[in-house]
């Protein structure tokens, strides 16, 4: 009888002689990805998508289409009207307090030496990624502990104009609001914490200070 091209019966066991040269395998091809859309969501950590479509259907037995959507993460400090997102939403992007000193001096060799704040916050939740740092320059992480108070210092040249004022740094924010801060150099660590108060100058010790970047 007839050779009906069904991929059906390469599962069934009941294929015609002939299939595999009547019924050409053709695979599934796609189009090339859009381009990038913004973010889902202004003013806190969300995504962006770009998507492609199915040209060919796949057909008799050919390789599946892959995934038609793909998310990366992404942040915007401004909202749909054009005016900068308010400082609690956006997380803050914090160091180990030892490159504080370097900073200062390059500040003061380019006559930008403004003064900072210091803001201190308790820990609420942190990564497992925080443990897991074996570079060097990650190893700071590790001091970071849930329930701890940190201090977190904003200078030049995260002292941003003209609000004067740190990104994620809690500035408005209601009490007892999780804030969310990530730290630089592992994108595993991050995690969220609540603003205590903002002083002059900071009072933890030195494994417990940072930097907003």
């Amino acid at each position: 009888g007839p050779c009906y091209c069904d991929q059906a019966c390469a599962r069934t066991l009941d294929c015609c002689h002939d299939y595999a040269q009547a019924c050409t395998v053709i695979p599934c091809v796609v189009s090339q990805w859009s381009a990038w859309s913004g973010c889902a969501e202004p003013c806190k950590t969300t995504y962006r998508v770009r998507m492609r479509h199915i040209i060919q259907e796949p057909r008799n037995g050919g390789e599946a289409c892959p995934a038609l959507e793909e998310r990366a993460g992404c942040v915007e400090y401004w909202t749909r009207q054009g005016t900068e997102c308010q400082q609690s939403l956006i997380p803050a992007l914090i160091t180990t307090g030892g490159f504080g000193k370097a900073r200062k001096k390059r500040a003061a060799a380019d006559g930008n030496e403004r003064a900072g704040y210091c803001v201190e916050f308790q820990l609420v939740a942190i990564t497992p990624g925080c443990l897991h740092s074996h570079h060097s320059y990650t190893r700071w992480m590790r001091y970071l502990r849930e329930g701890h108070t940190v201090c977190v210092e904003c200078q030049h040249p995260a002292l941003h104009s003209p609000s004067q004022h740190c990104y994620g740094d809690g500035t408005g924010s209601q009490k007892n609001q999780l804030l969310h801060w990530q730290a630089v150099g592992n994108h595993r660590c991050k995690g969220t914490w609540r603003r205590i108060r903002q002083l002059d100058s900071c009072s933890c010790p030195s494994v417990h200070s940072f930097l907003f970047i």
